[in-house]
Order: structure tokens, then sequence, then C-alpha cells
């Protein structure tokens, strides 16, 4: 599950309305971020991902070792009973 980053919404509308913006407007776009920000992967979301891939493809590649060392020796044995 995601974490969501930390945002001060009712700063932030303070810092716009300061710097000019209609208190309603800038409600409105801190509202409009603040859903945006649900959507957002953290440095912690990401490291966790990259952990579980590295894990996945760690146990794909040796499966794939495995088997096709086994299909290796299962050829080498066809063909000494051949030769």
């Amino acid at each position: 599950m995601m974490a969501q980053p930390v945002f001060d919404t009712h700063g932030f509308v303070k810092r716009l309305s300061a710097a000019g913006m209609d208190a309603r407007q800038a409600e409105a776009l801190v509202e409009a971020l603040n859903g945006a920000f649900e959507t957002l992967a953290t440095k912690a979301d990401l490291r966790e991902l990259e952990l579980r891939l590295t894990n996945t493809l760690t146990m794909r590649m040796g499966a794939m070792c495995a088997g096709s060392t086994a299909l290796t020796v299962a050829i080498l044995g066809v063909l000494i009973t051949l030769s």
C-alpha cells in the first residue's frame, strides 16, 4: 500500500492567497493536487517494488538455470546411451 506524501493543504492555500489568488480558486487547486497525490509513489514504495522485482527475477533466473542444466544432463544421457 502506498503511503500518501505529507502535504500542508492549509499552508498552501495561505501561500496562494497571499500571492493574490482568489481563496476559492486556491482551495479548489489544493483539493485537486491533494487528490493527485493519492496516485504518487514514495521512495519507499519504489524501493519495495525494486526488491520484489529483484527477488522475482532472481528466482526466475535460478529456475531457468536449473531447467537448462537438467535438459543438458538429459541430452548428454541420451547421447551417451546412443553411442
